[in-house]
């Protein structure tokens, strides 16, 4: 299992088109096979960063998930939206791996 972190740098005066691009993937990106963790907008601090978080089996599973996400009408109507409104002024991947979960597995019990 591998987790992605999409780390966003928001136009903080665009919130609230973030906001709306974050439910629009609660409901896309289940749909088409990954574990969505959530999307995290500012609150405190800064008022420019925002994540996106879910987990996938492996690098082959995201391909293919990315691929039906691609395909999806409202994954195809979110990346239009975000292109149209330009509210995200800069989007990083990151894909890590949780190295504690035997502890944390073991902890949840």
């Amino acid at each position: 299992m591998i987790t992605c972190f999409i780390r966003y740098e928001i136009d903080p005066f665009r919130r609230d088109a973030f906001a709306t691009y974050a439910r629009n993937w609660g409901q896309a990106i289940p749909r088409c096979g990954a574990d969505l963790v959530g999307y995290f907008g500012p609150h405190e601090g800064s008022a420019t960063t925002a994540y996106g978080v879910y987990n996938i089996a492996n690098l082959a599973a995201y391909e293919a998930y990315r691929a039906r996400l691609a395909d999806d009408p409202l994954g195809r109507e979110n990346y239009d939206f975000a292109r149209r409104e330009r509210f995200i002024l800069k989007e990083d991947r990151l894909f890590l791996s949780n190295m504690s979960l035997p502890h944390a597995a073991g902890a949840a019990r």
